[in-house]
């Protein structure tokens, strides 16, 4: 990889650091308003609803300059709504506004690979890309919480400049104005992307025309042989994970017998197994070999069905040995393992299907337009499926049958993934397309 791709690297793990921080802090800023607690899982309803709403405009915008500087405007859009967010707007909308800047930063982050690399280096570096994008995630997760504890907002809040009445006073707010400095940081880094001179077509300004070319877009990708399975199992994937971390968190109260906080650290054992996933695959597989990794993806399926098996009373609850405040257990160790499992099949799998997925993308139409169809599939699977999910609890359904219900269907979609794919290279090869050069 050149200098480049490791500017591009640093400039996302600063921003989806600041991101996942800005969550937390969020969240804490609801409890400060004391807000109805309905309101806490909206945060993220809010947030995904920019890449879906805005998926006709955010590629064209994408498309219509540099990567870099795309990515230092949308960088700054985040940075405005932590401004709203400190000075009283409501969090719901200031999020949104957030959202707004991650919907149109991801076009460019994922669009600028194919800019910059050959179509063989794209599973490594979506591999590298995944795994960062997982320890900001932890990353972030922690610092939100440490920025949003009493010893440390304490600290901050003590610190005085002289003349300056900041009318910051909370722990909250503290947090928000170290977490603003994170997008400054991931700013400036955005200053030093350089321009690939990729460049395409003058783009349209009239949103009923881009919504046009949006839907030609979408059409274009799922008739395309090999773009609809990478697109197909990336949809799934997503909706998949989302749904999977509040059932985990169910989980994990009802056979661990865990706390919400403990539950909350299975999280990052689980982001551990996706992360390593990611980099034995970017290590492990070519572009060419993408597609044979789509088993792994019913593998998941079925280790998520052994999850709903297990409960911390089948094993002796004796602590092998402590991590700081946190113990592990021989009764929690089976569950670690698992969700590890779980995790490492996922990262697996997905990494190779992203990069396939950006490369037909990028030949059949543009980096930043393919990035765009590919987030409004996937964000609308997790509408869906975290909509559903929320029906199965309303209905009071046992978490055990939900884990089963998750993961046969994830072994069934998949299976029926590679039954389409067989189907299409019997009709017709098209193998041969992948590594092709735009044209």
């Amino acid at each position: 990889m050149n200098r480049s791709f490791y500017t591009i690297m640093a400039a996302q793990f600063f921003s989806s650091l600041a991101d996942n921080a800005l969550l937390i802090a969020a969240i804490a800023l609801l409890v400060q308003l004391e807000a109805p607690a309905w309101m806490t899982p909206l945060l993220k309803l809010f947030f995904v609803l920019s890449y879906v709403v805005l998926a006709a405009f955010v590629g064209a915008f994408a498309d219509s300059r540099p990567k870099g500087n795309v990515m230092f405007i949308t960088n700054t859009i985040k940075f405005v709504g932590c401004v709203v967010m400190l000075f009283g707007s409501h969090p719901l909308l200031a999020y949104a506004i957030v959202g707004l800047g991650a919907a149109a930063y991801s076009p460019a982050k994922y669009g600028i690979l194919t800019e910059l690399l050959p179509p063989e280096k794209l599973v490594a570096a979506n591999g590298w890309i995944e795994g960062l994008t997982v320890g900001s995630i932890i990353l972030g997760t922690v610092l939100g919480g440490v920025l949003i504890s009493a010893s440390v907002s304490q600290s901050l809040l003590s610190l005085d400049v002289p003349a300056l009445e900041t009318g910051i006073d909370t722990a909250a707010e503290s947090a928000i104005l170290i977490i603003m400095m994170i997008y400054v940081i991931a700013a400036l880094i955005n200053l030093r992307i350089p321009d690939t001179g990729a460049r395409y077509v003058s783009q349209k300004t009239n949103p009923i025309e881009l919504i046009k070319d949006f839907a030609v877009c979408f059409r274009t990708l799922w008739d395309d042989r090999l773009g609809q399975i990478s697109l197909a199992v990336t949809t799934l994937f997503w909706g998949a994970g989302a749904t999977l971390q509040f059932i985990v968190i169910k989980w994990a109260q009802v056979a661990l017998h865990m706390t919400l906080s403990q539950g909350a650290i299975l999280q990052a054992i689980s982001a551990f197994g996706v992360a390593g996933g990611a980099v034995w695959a970017a290590w492990r597989i070519p572009l060419r070999s993408s597609l044979k990794v789509l088993p792994y993806g019913i593998a998941m399926g079925l280790v998520v069905c052994v999850m709903a098996i297990y409960n911390s009373d089948m094993l002796p609850n004796i602590t092998l040995f402590s991590i700081g405040k946190l113990e592990v257990s021989l009764n929690l160790v089976p569950a670690y393992f698992l969700l590890i499992l779980v995790g490492w099949l996922a990262g697996y799998f997905v990494v190779p299907m992203n990069a396939l997925l950006q490369h037909r993308g990028h030949v059949l139409m543009s980096a930043g337009h393919s990035i765009a169809v590919q987030n409004f599939n996937e964000n609308i699977s997790v509408l869906m499926m975290l909509l559903l999910y929320s029906g199965l609890i309303w209905l009071d359904v046992p978490i055990q049958y939900v884990i089963i219900g998750f993961g046969v269907f994830v072994s069934i979609i998949m299976w029926l993934v590679i039954k389409r794919h067989k189907a299409n290279q019997a009709e017709r090869d098209s193998m041969h397309l992948i590594g092709e050069h735009k044209h």
